[in-house]
């Protein structure tokens, strides 16, 4: 079954930032605000966006509060997470996103952002962002490709990825609704009521500092899970800043993926370029993509939405 793809914006449509997870300063704001107003976007921020509860951007009550008032204001259209950091999984309990089915609008962000996503495409079967966030922007973001590429996902422009050839990758095609995130945030979710959604999926990973080790032990968790059994694809993205122990592990991050996905006779594409890197390309989760993965390279193409949703009073 097809998720629901929400409305794509148009100049005028007003974007909502939110701090779900760690705090942001106004300066760290700005050049996101002053580029999407330039764009012709209206730019609301959340009551508490500036706030900061330790390392949070606000209490867990504060931060679901603002969430819950961008899902619930007709005039927003998108809702763009300030950062990432950790916090999100926190407030879950907190939000009714039965409110965002009804009234569908992109939810946008990547890292910690992950939980976001997987709840909201398992379980109310709407699409999703994966992209570039607030904190991202410099102040001369001129020609920046992550920021333009969220620019064009969230006003409906096709989405097609080319990828160069790399010597890890396993050839084939594959069709599948693209599930995914940050790979620690996914494996904290097994399990649990926001677990993503993999069979007949295509997943996407990506990581940034962790211990090498880690990210073995979670491809164990996601092999003896059953996940990796489950998907018709992989794609994986960067892995940045990798930590090593004073001994060795003896692989790097790719090596230790490859390790684990070569006894599975499916499509594997490694380096995409999505994560904590630049250009952070933009992913619709829960979207229907195909992948072709072959000599020349990797391709991963988006297919246009077939069940657009609607706004309450959204004016065409």
């Amino acid at each position: 079954m097809e998720n629901i793809t929400p409305p794509y914006l148009k100049p005028g449509d007003t974007i909502g930032i939110v701090a779900p997870a760690r705090f942001v300063t106004r300066d760290e704001m700005q050049p996101a605000i002053r580029f999407l107003t330039a764009q012709g976007f209206m730019v609301k921020t959340s009551p508490h966006l500036f706030s900061q509860h330790h390392q949070f951007a606000g209490t867990d009550e504060e931060r679901a509060e603002d969430l819950m008032e961008m899902i619930e204001d007709k005039s927003v259209r998108a809702i763009l997470c300030a950062r990432g950091g950790y916090g999100t999984v926190r407030i879950l309990d907190l939000l009714n996103l039965r409110k965002l089915q009804l009234n569908p609008k992109w939810i946008i962000g990547y890292s910690d952002i992950t939980v976001l996503h997987s709840i909201i495409s398992s379980w109310y079967g709407l699409e999703t962002l994966h992209a570039t966030m607030p904190i991202n922007y410099t102040s001369d973001i001129s020609g920046n490709e992550s920021i333009n590429n969220l620019v064009k996902a969230l006003t409906g422009q096709n989405l097609n990825y080319r990828i160069p050839h790399h010597s890890f990758n396993q050839f084939g095609s594959a069709t599948g609704l693209l599930a995914g995130g940050n790979l620690s945030i996914l494996n904290s979710l097994i399990g649990t009521d926001a677990d993503f959604a993999a069979q007949d999926r295509i997943l996407f990973i990506e990581d940034l500092d962790e211990y090498l080790y880690h990210i073995d032990r979670m491809m164990m968790h996601l092999k003896r899970s059953g996940k990796l059994k489950a998907i018709t694809g992989l794609v994986v993205g960067s892995f940045s800043d990798m930590r090593d122990n004073k001994t060795p592990f003896g692989s790097d991050a790719y090596e230790i993926i490859y390790s684990v996905m070569k006894d599975y006779n499916i499509p594997v594409c490694y380096g995409f370029p999505a994560g904590h890197v630049e250009p952070n390309n933009s992913l619709i989760i829960g979207r229907k993509v195909d992948l072709i993965v072959n000599e020349e390279g990797a391709e991963l193409n988006f297919s246009g939405a077939t069940n657009q949703g609607v706004l309450e009073n959204h004016e065409e």
